[in-house]
């Protein structure tokens, strides 16, 4: 007799998904971790961005992956719990180490299948995801069904973003691909986007702030453009620029715009953009 499938959703901190959406439909989140000085903090759960950006540009964190142990301990419980499939969606491996240390923690849990999806994008671009897996677990898919149009989905999704300065994705090795390491002598400012695999790289590039929210919000109605999308607008500490930004897209008659996520991204992002990012997410739905 088949055994009936019990669905667990597991991702990480970097989904930059709201609480309420989290614990209302039953999301597990593996926190990263924060460092100062040797302590360590776990991502929003212990710290907030607002004291990051208050310790900046004196002190700048580093960063690590959730504990292979505490992996372990998530899949593990949820075993216990009467779960048998899990699908486990996070950060770029481009980007992080996260994704390799879950692939390693579920090669030790036996007797279930375990799923770990590399989602080749970060915050609200692995948030599309977690959303659309929820929306399809509920709507009784199967897990191979949810898999399949997860992993369709991560193929078309865009994330475009720009930053004040590019010093804090240099001291924090994630610069990639980004050219222009004058750029900021220039006041040359690139839009960054992520490629097929999963790290930054440079779409285009403006000189000045106003420029470069200018073109984020072309290039937004490039992608959406006379289709039906999930649209996400993510700010750093630089809530006015974005929700300019977001009031741009959210006015335009280009789109059909079903789902609309705001808000601030997660620590762990913060450490690595420095405050003044803006950024813009992109899932075309069917």
């Amino acid at each position: 007799m088949k055994q009936k499938e019990k669905i667990a959703i597991v991702t990480d901190s970097t989904c930059d998904l709201e609480r309420e959406f989290i614990e209302k439909n039953d999301v597990h989140v593996l926190p990263l971790r924060i460092i100062y000085q040797g302590k360590e903090y776990r991502d929003k759960i212990d710290i907030e961005p607002q004291e990051i950006y208050e310790r900046m540009p004196g002190e700048i964190p580093k960063t690590s992956m959730p504990g292979f142990g505490e992996i372990t301990e998530v899949f593990t419980k949820l075993k216990e719990q009467g779960f048998n499939r899990i699908l486990s969606m996070h950060i770029s491996g481009g980007l992080s180490g996260t994704v390799n240390a879950v692939q390693m923690a579920a090669r030790q849990i036996s007797e279930m299948h375990i799923e770990v999806l590399d989602s080749k994008a970060l915050s609200l671009g692995l948030g599309f995801l977690v959303n659309k897996a929820v929306r399809l677990r509920d709507a009784g898919c199967v897990f191979d069904e949810i898999v399949e149009k997860v992993k369709k989905t991560r193929d078309e999704i865009k994330v475009f973003f720009v930053v004040k300065t590019l010093e804090y994705l240099r001291k924090g090795g994630r610069i990639g691909l980004i050219e222009g390491t004058l750029g900021d002598l220039l006041n040359i400012k690139p839009i960054v986007s992520i490629n097929e695999e999963g790290k930054y790289f440079t779409y285009a590039k403006v000189r000045g702030r106003k420029k470069s929210m200018e073109e984020l919000v072309e290039i937004a109605k490039e992608y959406i453009r006379e289709k039906a999308v999930n649209l996400a607008v993510m700010h750093s500490g630089a809530e006015a620029d974005a929700r300019e930004v977001r009031e741009k897209l959210l006015n335009t008659n280009c789109a059909d715009i079903r789902e609309f996520f705001w808000g601030q991204i997660g620590p762990s992002m913060v450490v690595h953009s420095g405050p003044g990012l803006v950024g813009i997410g992109i899932q075309p739905v069917d």
